[in-house]
C-alpha cells in the first residue's frame, strides 16, 4: 500500500497547503509565510459570493450534475441489471466490452467527434432534421440544446464502466437465492426487485453518498470542450468560472476562495448524505 499512500500523499493531501492563499491577495512568486504576505481575510470569499456570477454559477452547477446523477448514476445499475439477464456468453462478453470502450477514450477525442456530429451538416443533425424535422444547424451555440448534449455524452462515455462494480457485485450474490425464488413462481422482474437489487445495495448507497458529495464538482473538463460564449447562460459552471479567472486572468487567491468554499459544501452534503444513508440502508462512507 505504500506507493498508493505516497501518491494520495503527494498529489491530493500536500497541495492542501496552498489553500491558504484564498485568505492573501497572493502573486505568483510570492511565499506563502512570512514578510511580504498580504492576509485579506475572507475578502476573496465575500467578493465570490456577492459577485454578479454567482448565481448563474450554482444554477447551472447543480442543473447539469443534477442530470448528471438523475442519468449517470442510475445508467450503470440499469445496465448491469441488463447485463445480468444475458444468458448468451458470448454476447454478454461483447456487450460490457463495448459499453467499456468510451471511458478509455480521450475526452478531447470525445468532445471533438460529438462537435463535428452536431454541427449544421453533421451526422446527428442530419439524423434530427431527416427523422423529427429539426432545423439543420449547429446544436452547439443553442443553449437550450447544450443540458442535452453535455448529459448524454457524459452517460455516454462512463455508464459502461461504472458498471463493473455492479456486474461484479450482483455475480457474487448467492444463486440458490434465485433457485429458490424460481421454485416459488418468482420471474425475472421479482427475482431483481427482491434478490438482485438488495444484494446490490450497499454498493448503491457508497456510491450515491460520494456522487451527492461531488454534485457541485461538474465535468469541467468535458464542459471546457463543450461550451461556447453562446452558451455560458447555461454552461458555465464553477469549474469552467475559476479556470477562465484563476489561470487565464491570474487571479489566484480569488478562484481559490470559490474552489474552497464548494469544497466545504461538497463535504457537508457527504457528511449528511452519509449520515442519511446510514439510517435507510445501514451502510456508509464511515
Amino acid at each position: 500500500m505504500l506507493p498508493v499512500f505516497l501518491l494520495i500523499l503527494v498529489f491530493a493531501y500536500g497541495p492542501m497547503f496552498g489553500l491558504v492563499i484564498a485568505f492573501q491577495d497572493y502573486m505568483p512568486g510570492s511565499p506563502f509565510w512570512g514578510e511580504g504576505v498580504e492576509w485579506v481575510g475572507l475578502y476573496h470569499f465575500k467578493r465570490f459570493i456577492e459577485g454578479k456570477y454567482f448565481a448563474r454559477l450554482i444554477r447551472n452547477t447543480l442543473v447539469l450534475s443534477g442530470l448528471n446523477l438523475l442519468f449517470g448514476f442510475t445508467a450503470p445499475i440499469l445496465f448491469a441489471l441488463l447485463i445480468d439477464q444475458i444468458k448468451r456468453t458470448k454476447f454478454k462478453k461483447f456487450a460490457q466490452t463495448v459499453s467499456y470502450m468510451p471511458y478509455f477514450i480521450s475526452t478531447v477525442v470525445v468532445a471533438g467527434m460529438v462537435i463535428s456530429f452536431i454541427d449544421e451538416g453533421g451526422m446527428i443533425t442530419n439524423f434530427l432534421s431527416a427523422a423529427f424535422g429539426l432545423p439543420n444547424k449547429n446544436w452547439r451555440i443553442e443553449s437550450a440544446a447544450f443540458p442535452a448534449v453535455y448529459t448524454i455524452t457524459n452517460v455516454w462515455k462512463g455508464f459502461g464502466f461504472g458498471s463493473i462494480l455492479y456486474i461484479s457485485s450482483i455475480t457474487s450474490i448467492d444463486q440458490s437465492q434465485y433457485e429458490s425464488a424460481k421454485i416459488d413462481g418468482a420471474n425475472r422482474w421479482q427475482q431483481c426487485r427482491y434478490i438482485t437489487l438488495p444484494g446490490i445495495k450497499n454498493i448503491i448507497a457508497i456510491n450515491l453518498i460520494m456522487a451527492v458529495g461531488g454534485i457541485l464538482g461538474t465535468n469541467s473538463d468535458l464542459i471546457l470542450l463543450l461550451y461556447s460564449p453562446a452558451t455560458y447562460d447555461v454552461a458555465d459552471v464553477i469549474g469552467t468560472y475559476t479556470y477562465r479567472t484563476g489561470i487565464i486572468s491570474g487571479e489566484y487567491s480569488y478562484t481559490a476562495a470559490a474552489g474552497l468554499f464548494m469544497s466545504a459544501i461538497g463535504f457537508s452534503l457527504t457528511f449528511i448524505a452519509n449520515k442519511i444513508s446510514n439510517k435507510m440502508t445501514g451502510y456508509g462512507l464511515w
